[in-house]
């Protein structure tokens, strides 16, 4: 199969674990968390706050790391940021252990696991940037898509096995042996980038400063506006959309299912990317690539209605599972659009705009599920994010039709 000629590439395999099993820890950690916070305070606006505790650190980095990615060794960078994070988790094992946990009280330990999650979005502001820059030069262009495809693949392999690892895990096991797989996948994770070469920067002006370096990386996105109208649609569209940060309440008050069907509940959207991404690699998109994303993001509201409304599991399932199918078909014309429109020498920057864009719409779109469910009720927050999300959408076609237009 021609798709799989891109594990020719020893680099390329190493570096699909190396990003596989970081986002299966990142994964599982998230899940870990979520559910111990809500756990702790059964209060849904606290889970809120884990989204806006990582977004700030990361947003205000990200305007920094995207320069310096792009100025220093790429395969280094995301090292170091994997090491952070490594360290970061022993921290949460260690504030998480029932000794430790009783010793420092409900309200500390809260503060511990709140400042963890702001260092875990410094990592994230590098760690992401420096993995999208590093894809092009880890096989040769003509086999970019492919590359491109199965990037995202491995990303939603993750994602799926993470939270459902992590709810069984933590179901059975409890929180500290959980927490020391996580340690030891994370490790596997570091071993695996150290089997890749240096990713030297593409270019170095040394007279360039750092604000000079992040004023190009704007004017490059506001000038291409294929970016501009992708990223902006993904941003706003999650940032309403997004149920996952009530996914806790959903698993223990609604359908009542605990943590082993919070794991679930937190994969089946990802299961649904994972299966249109492996259909879309043996049949890839060929024409209306624009067209065809806004649709998907307006059917992503549509389930997100529907999950909001649902009070019986299995539909509850089948609603988050087509969410995932929907936004994934979206993610990979997004993920295409972002490595074929970027020159080498602009991806670090590009990628962490790109990552401000994602954060905002995903940590930041937790605080906003947690404030509004607090103002108006979890189920009724979810429901007013998903017609949000479908009114962007038709907005979007309206008002920027270029986007209807976008083929590659």
């Amino acid at each position: 199969m021609k798709t799989l000629a891109v594990f020719r590439f020893n680099e390329f395999r190493n570096y699909i674990i190396c990003r596989f099993f970081f986002i299966l820890v990142m994964n599982m950690q998230a899940t870990l968390i979520s559910w111990e916070v809500y756990d702790m305070t059964k209060d849904p606006f606290s889970i809120g706050l884990i989204g806006l505790f990582e977004f700030v650190p990361a947003m205000l980095m990200s305007l920094f790391s995207g320069q310096f990615i792009d100025k220093n060794d790429k395969k280094y960078v995301l090292q170091w940021s994997i090491l952070m994070n490594i360290l970061l988790s022993v921290g949460l094992l260690v504030a998480t252990l029932p000794y430790t946990s009783a010793a420092l009280g409900k309200s500390t330990t809260l503060i511990v696991i709140y400042t963890v999650v702001f260092f875990t979005g410094i990592a994230r502001a590098f760690s992401g940037p420096a993995s999208f820059a590093m894809v092009s030069q880890l096989i040769p262009e003509e086999h970019l898509n492919d590359a491109v495809t199965w990037n995202s693949a491995s990303w939603q392999i993750a994602v799926v096995m993470g939270p459902t690892f992590a709810g069984l895990m933590y179901g059975h096991f409890g929180i500290t042996p959980t927490f020391c797989w996580i340690i030891g996948l994370f490790l596997i994770s570091f071993v695996a980038i150290l089997f890749v070469g240096p990713k030297p920067a593409a270019y170095v002006e040394l007279k360039e400063t750092i604000f000079e370096s992040i004023k190009q990386g704007f004017q490059f996105v506001w000038r291409t506006k294929e970016i501009l109208g992708t990223l902006t649609l993904d941003l706003f569209a999650v940032f309403f959309g997004g149920a996952t940060a009530m996914l806790p309440y959903y698993a223990d008050v609604v359908l009542k299912v605990g943590p082993a069907g919070l794991g679930l509940l937190r994969s089946v959207p990802a299961i649904g990317s994972l299966v249109v991404l492996l259909i879309i690699t043996l049949r890839p998109l060929k024409k209306q690539q624009g067209k065809t994303m806004l649709w998907c993001v307006a059917g992503f509201g549509v389930s997100i209605i529907v999950f909001g409304l649902s009070q019986i599991f299995w539909l509850s399932v089948v609603a988050l599972f087509a969410s995932g199918v929907l936004d994934g078909i979206s993610m990979i014309i997004r993920s295409n659009i972002l490595q074929l429109k970027t020159p080498d020498a602009m991806r670090g920057r590009v990628a962490s705009l790109n990552s401000i864009f994602v954060m905002s719409s995903n940590e930041l779109g937790e605080f906003e599920s947690g404030f509004t469910s607090k103002l108006m009720g979890v189920v009724p927050a979810v429901i007013f994010g998903g017609c949000m999300t479908v009114l962007i959408v038709a907005a979007t076609w309206i008002k920027n039709p270029a986007i209807k237009k976008i083929k590659y």
